[in-house]
């Protein structure tokens, strides 16, 4: 069994934003394989089931996303490294993906979180690039995250979202 856990904020008006990376990776592959989201949250988190694949979307705020993570974990008996967390990255370049089987939490607070409830930072992660360097730099970080993406990203994203479903589709 796997857990691939999008991560983002719950409510229409995240949608899009930055912070939200995670969810429409999720959203996007559900799309795609014409999945449904379950309407009432299990665990804190909204799920679906494809195969041995289940899939969250914490329904916390992003900071908290560990609770959910950890309550799967432990009802499915799933092992960290059946685990995959996708987010956003805004120290890396807007559309850039960066996979790791482990690491720090990088400053992303749903990461953090996550490492806080499990105890460790030894699971597998993949960071999608949200950076705009010119666009941070005059929102600052905190709007930043929360803003919406450029004409110009929007254009991008089924490319970079393709090729998220792709990775996920390698997972086995």
């Amino acid at each position: 069994m796997k857990l691939i856990v999008g991560l983002g904020n719950p409510g229409n008006e995240y949608n899009f934003t930055r912070h939200n990376s995670g969810f429409l990776a999720l959203d996007f592959y559900a799309k795609i394989k014409g999945l449904d989201w379950e309407k009432h949250p299990k665990f804190g988190a909204i799920c679906l089931r494809e195969g041995d694949k289940i899939f969250i979307k914490p329904q916390g705020f992003y900071n908290t996303s560990g609770v959910p993570v950890k309550a799967f974990l432990n009802f499915y008996k799933i092992p960290l490294e059946d685990l995959l967390i996708i987010c956003d990255d805004f120290n890396l370049d807007f559309g850039k993906i960066r996979q790791r089987e482990k690491g720090s939490a990088g400053g992303n607070n749903g990461l953090k979180s996550i490492i806080k409830e499990l105890n460790t930072d030894e699971f597998p992660r993949l960071r999608i690039g949200t950076g705009n360097d010119e666009l941070r730099k005059k929102l600052g970080d905190m709007d930043f995250v929360l803003s919406r993406f450029t004409p110009e990203e929007k254009a991008e994203l089924p490319d970079i979202l393709n090729q998220i479903t792709e990775k996920i589709d390698k997972i086995s």
